[in-house]
């Protein structure tokens, strides 16, 4: 399988999450750092690699920024350039060589990356895949874990085990 790429539309997934709409109206700030958050979790339980994209084409003299965030990308598009740009410009030059899926809702922005060669997943569909990763992550968790056994019972005898199980349980 060649190797994959997940670009995601940050504000577009952000506004599509009740939490995260919640958080946003307080600070977008914290919406951010939170889906960027998410996004980590994500990354640990997938191969592919992940972007998320956000809008600062609004930001006077804003020279745009790609920075590493533990285990993921983020970038902050320049001033008068969309994430929606930056996405599909970013999608049709990885195509070419790599598996590329754009997670947005925006209708639009879907037509053009597949036009360019991606593949798109709604917000809907993408929160959906990544409650299943955090699930799958839960219980590979839980199944890995060992239970410990106390081992002196195996060395008891019979009646020992018993009155130590009578001290135990309160009898």
């Amino acid at each position: 399988m060649r190797r994959g790429f997940i670009l995601v539309d940050g504000y577009n997934i952000i506004f599509s999450n009740k939490e995260l709409t919640e958080l946003a109206e307080q600070s977008l700030e914290i919406a951010r750092r939170k889906l960027c958050d998410i996004l980590c979790d994500y990354k640990g339980v997938i191969d592919d690699s992940v972007i998320a994209v956000f809008d600062a084409h609004l930001v006077e003299g804003g020279a745009g920024s790609v920075e590493a965030y533990n285990n993921i990308m983020v970038v902050f598009t320049k001033e008068a350039e969309t994430a929606d740009h930056y996405i599909e410009r970013t999608a049709q030059k990885l195509a070419r060589n790599e598996r590329v899926i754009v997670a947005t809702s925006d209708r639009l922005e879907q037509i053009i990356i597949i036009g360019r060669g991606a593949q798109q997943v709604s917000a809907q569909d993408f929160w959906t895949e990544v409650e299943y990763a955090r699930e799958a992550a839960r219980a590979r968790y839980i199944h890995s874990r060992s239970i410990k056994k106390n081992p002196i019972e195996h060395f008891l005898d019979a009646e020992t085990a018993r009155r130590l199980d009578e001290m135990r349980y309160g009898r």
